[in-house]
C-alpha cells in the first residue's frame, strides 16, 4: 500500500485529485482535506470506494494513538498567563494559525492545495487542446463525414485519429485523468507522425505550431505548479488553434 498512488474525490465533487501516495494522503487528512467519507479509486475494482470501507487504508491514514495517562502530581497546566504581555493561547489562536491568519503563519499555505488546483486546470488545458486538435484533423476531411461513406473515412486515417482525440478530450473534460499515459502518447506520436506528414509536404509553419500543440499537450498532463503549468497549456492551445485555422478551406 506504501507504494501505490490514489486518486481522491469528495462526494459532490466533479473532478477527481490526484494522483498521491499514501504519505500525501496522510497529509491532507491532517489539513482536513481527506476524511473517512472521501472516496478513493480501487484499480482493482474500477470502482470509486469510500476510504473509511478500507480498514487498511483507514488505519494507515488515521492510525490509533496510544492513550497516555498522567499521574495528578505530574500534571501541570502550560496555558498559563506569565505577564499581563502575554495572554494565554486560546483555541481560536490554533485555529488562526492554522489557516495562516496570525503574522507567524501568514503567507505560508499548504502546497499540496495548489498542486490540487493545477491539475485540474492542466485537466481542462489539455482536454481543450485534444479538441482543437480533432478539429485540425477532421475539417479538411469534413466532406467524407458529413457523406457517412465508410469507405472514404478509412481511407483517410487523419479522420480516424480526429475521433479518437474528440473522445479523449471529453473524457478529459470529465475529469477521467487516469487517461494521463495514453494522452502523452498521443502527444509524442501525433509529434512524430503528423510531423513527418508536415516534414514530406515541406510545411515549416504547420510543423511549428503541431510542436506546440503537442509539446504543451504532453507537459500539461504532469506540471503540478501555476507558471509553468500556465505557459505550456497556452503554448497547447495556440499551436493547436492554428493548426486547426490552416485546416479552414
Amino acid at each position: 500500500m506504501a507504494g501505490q498512488e490514489y486518486y481522491v474525490r469528495g462526494i459532490n465533487d466533479a473532478e477527481a485529485r490526484g494522483p498521491f501516495s499514501l504519505e500525501q494522503l496522510i497529509s491532507l487528512a491532517e489539513a482536513g482535506q481527506v476524511t473517512t467519507d472521501t472516496y478513493y479509486y480501487d484499480a482493482t475494482t474500477e470502482q470509486w470506494l469510500l476510504i473509511g470501507g478500507n480498514v487498511d487504508m483507514k488505519a494507515a491514514i488515521w492510525p490509533e494513538k496510544k492513550k497516555l495517562g498522567f499521574k495528578q502530581a505530574e500534571f501541570k497546566a502550560v496555558n498559563q498567563e506569565v505577564t499581563d504581555s502575554a495572554p494565554p493561547i486560546t483555541v481560536q489562536d490554533f485555529l488562526n494559525a492554522a489557516e495562516g491568519k496570525t503574522e507567524e503563519t501568514k503567507g505560508k499555505k499548504d502546497k499540496n492545495l495548489d498542486m490540487m488546483r493545477a491539475a485540474i486546470w492542466g485537466t481542462r488545458g489539455a482536454a481543450v487542446i485534444m479538441l482543437l486538435s480533432a478539429v485540425a484533423l477532421v475539417l479538411p476531411n469534413v466532406d467524407a463525414v458529413l457523406s457517412f461513406d465508410l469507405n472514404k473515412i478509412l481511407a483517410k486515417p487523419l479522420i480516424l485519429l480526429g475521433v479518437a482525440d474528440t473522445f479523449l478530450g471529453v473524457l478529459l473534460l470529465l475529469g477521467v485523468i487516469s487517461l494521463y499515459p495514453l494522452v502523452r502518447f498521443r502527444a509524442v506520436f501525433g509529434l512524430g507522425f503528423l510531423g513527418f506528414i508536415f516534414w514530406s509536404q515541406g510545411n515549416v509553419t504547420a510543423m511549428m505550431a503541431l510542436a506546440g500543440g503537442c509539446v504543451g499537450l504532453y507537459f500539461s498532463t504532469i506540471f503540478l505548479s501555476i507558471v509553468p503549468l500556465g505557459v505550456t497549456v497556452l503554448v497547447g492551445i495556440g499551436g493547436m488553434a492554428a493548426l486547426a485555422s490552416m485546416a479552414i478551406p
